[in-house]
């Protein structure tokens, strides 16, 4: 999910996987992307490392440490502690990108589709 100010409403997969992996900085020329990722033990936690991260827990913390150290990035992703907090996050901060079950997704916010397929639908691949 994302603000309705973020210029995009559908990535390729490969897109999420280079904005998750802090490869792509950037929604456009002004607009920086902001990270947020559920906490350890969170189910949206697991889909994100096993779908799109496809490390472990400590792959992933090794990741983002290296990443940083090197500044290829310069932080990485904001930990939020609940659904209810990612939502907040989003709606303040722009450019910050959540997981969250799409349910949970107030009006105000938006989903973005993965490969032209929305959360629900049959072939969504981050399930």
């Amino acid at each position: 999910m994302v603000r309705r100010d973020v210029p995009v409403d559908n990535l390729t997969f490969a897109e999420v996987r280079k904005l998750f992996m802090g490869d792509r900085q950037y929604w456009n020329s002004s607009l920086r992307v902001t990270l947020l990722v559920r906490a350890p033990v969170a189910r949206e936690r697991a889909v994100i490392l096993n779908k799109i991260y496809q490390m472990t827990e400590a792959q992933f913390v090794q990741y983002w440490i290296a990443k940083v150290f090197r500044a290829d990035s310069a932080t990485g992703p904001k930990i939020v502690y609940t659904n209810d907090m990612a939502v907040e996050l989003v709606t303040a901060i722009p450019g910050a990108v959540a997981f969250v079950d799409s349910n949970r997704v107030p009006r105000g916010l938006k989903v973005l589709k993965v490969d032209g397929v929305l959360p629900g639908e049959r072939r969504y691949p981050l399930r």
